[in-house]
């Protein structure tokens, strides 16, 4: 006899980003652009450009390259996260798992950032990363997981109004750009 299970409604909405961690966000960006996904805008974020960081419920700083880049024709971004200092999941998924896929990002159908995590937490699933990044034009982010889940899920609310920023640098560089610092990446390099 066939039984039935009742889902909980979702709440995600649609994904708007997929997540890569990597020791070496350079090494990691060559190799995607070789599969065409790119440009890629390079920024950090750190607790001089973002409030509110906590790492397992209690504030923590933390210091993380991120680096975009846009899917089109979808709404997805691409991301590539290299945790540089500081307590933070992705160093805690790198030392467990290695590089790889560490989450995927929902809009949650737009609901403020408190219903999101109200959300999250009904279903079980606890915030183990946050913070507001670009103070000016804010984005806010939250990192869930819940035991047993095996996976992240993140939620990002871009402010109205939110643009994003002018990168520290892109990859592939602009033309007449060196790359970080000057000087043009170097197969192998890392």
């Amino acid at each position: 006899m066939a039984t039935t299970s009742t889902l909980t409604p979702s709440f995600l909405g649609s994904p708007i980003e997929i997540c890569i961690v990597t020791r070496s966000h350079k090494r990691t960006l060559r190799s995607l652009s070789a599969l065409g996904i790119g440009p890629w805008r390079i920024y950090t974020c750190s607790p001089t450009n973002t409030i509110h960081q906590t790492y397992l419920g209690q504030p923590s700083p933390y210091t993380l390259k991120f680096c975009y880049a846009d899917l089109p024709p979808s709404n997805l971004t691409y991301e590539v996260i290299e945790p540089i200092s500081g307590p933070n999941i992705f160093q805690t998924f790198l030392d467990k798992k290695g590089e790889g896929i560490h989450h995927v990002a929902y809009d949650c159908n737009g609901v403020s950032m408190e219903e999101r995590v109200k959300g999250f937490e009904e279903r079980g699933w606890r915030c183990t990363q946050s913070g507001t990044w670009m103070v000016e034009g804010a984005n806010r982010f939250a990192f869930f997981e819940r035991e047993g889940a095996e996976t992240c899920v993140e939620t990002i609310l871009f402010e109205e109004g939110w643009d994003w920023p002018e990168p520290e640098d892109w990859f592939p560089p602009r033309a007449g750009e060196g790359e970080e610092g000057g000087g043009e990446m170097v197969e192998g390099q890392v």
